[in-house]
């Protein structure tokens, strides 16, 4: 598969903001002292009365966004995903426990912020957010994804939403493919019937091209976007292993709570298949591309590959 369409999950972000600021006069965006860098400063080009930036105070920046969904508006929250979460405590109790209508935009997130090190690559956020009650969870595989949920997520979803994607890197994953974005639904990406690679995000890439060297083996691989990983798609999940038996799941984030422990959950209580996570169990370390990083961290096609020619070596004996 050629790297073709790549675009920036910031620059799109910042467009699509525009576009949604154009069509719903009730959405704010705050950020804290980083809409340069995400690219949520386009917004306050053009909304200058919509715009606020709180400065480096995650924990004010949450708050303020609670208050103003209080009274009506629907307030876009962006900033890095690693330093959102000096305000789970708000999160927590401002917006999830009143149910508010309040959007987090957590970019930079994983590895993609791979010159600024373990600091800045948030890793554990997705266990994070999965566990409050009434948040829902959404990881766009790429630009496309993020295109097809944002408009929809921000302008016509009630309710907590959190966003995560990455700062540049992403290959055209979704590219092509026709399907809507919907909270509770995961996506078929490749079907195939001896195992299933299933995940999140823009290491999907990875698995897509893992699945077409497998394929030269004479194995055949599903690939499924789980974009929704709360509420998590239970049905798609199990359609899926039943008719693969095997599962390998692939994440930017800790093994740990995040999009296998999802996974998991599903399966465990209502089909076991034979499963491996593959993710990170430490931090994160400085790079010179993104791509160096899912090398050393073992979720590059390489290690896909290694991985489900163990599983199902397990599972035939």
């Amino acid at each position: 598969m050629a790297l073709t369409s790549v675009q920036s999950f910031r620059d799109v972000l910042g467009e699509l903001l525009v576009e949604i600021g154009n069509e719903d006069q009730n959405v704010v965006v705050i950020t804290a002292d980083v809409g340069k860098s995400t690219r949520a400063a386009k917004f306050g080009e053009v909304f200058k009365d919509r715009y606020y930036n709180v400065g480096i105070s995650e924990q004010h920046m949450i708050t303020f966004a609670a208050g103003l969904a209080a009274i009506g508006a629907k307030s876009v929250v962006v900033a890095y995903a690693a330093f959102i979460m000096r305000a789970w405590e708000q999160i927590r109790n401002s917006v999830a426990r009143m149910n508010l209508n309040v959007k987090i935009i957590a970019t930079h997130s994983g590895y993609s912020n791979y010159a600024d090190g373990s600091s800045h690559q948030m890793l554990e956020d997705i266990a994070l957010m999965r566990v409050i009650p009434n948040m829902n969870v959404v990881v766009p595989a790429d630009v496309h994804d993020l295109r097809r949920c944002l408009k929809k997520l921000v302008i016509e979803t009630r309710g907590p939403v959190y966003i995560r994607i990455g700062r540049d890197y992403s290959p055209p994953i979704t590219f092509g493919i026709e399907y809507d974005c919907e909270l509770g639904k995961a996506y078929l990406l490749r079907d195939g019937h001896d195992i299933a690679i299933m995940g999140s995000g823009v290491v999907l890439y990875e698995a897509l091209q893992a699945a077409e060297e497998l394929k030269k083996m004479g194995i055949s691989v599903a690939v499924v976007n789980v974009l929704s990983v709360k509420p998590i798609d239970r049905e798609t999940i199990l359609n899926v292993a039943k008719k693969t038996g095997r599962v390998v799941t692939v994440e930017e984030h800790m093994v740990f709570g995040g999009v296998g422990s999802a996974i998991a959950e599903v399966l465990a209580q209502e089909y076991p298949v034979p499963m491996r996570i593959l993710g990170s169990t430490t931090f994160g370390k400085s790079a010179k591309s993104h791509q160096e990083l899912l090398e050393y961290f073992n979720l590059d096609k390489k290690a896909i590959v290694k991985a489900v020619l163990e599983v199902i070596s397990h599972g035939n004996r």
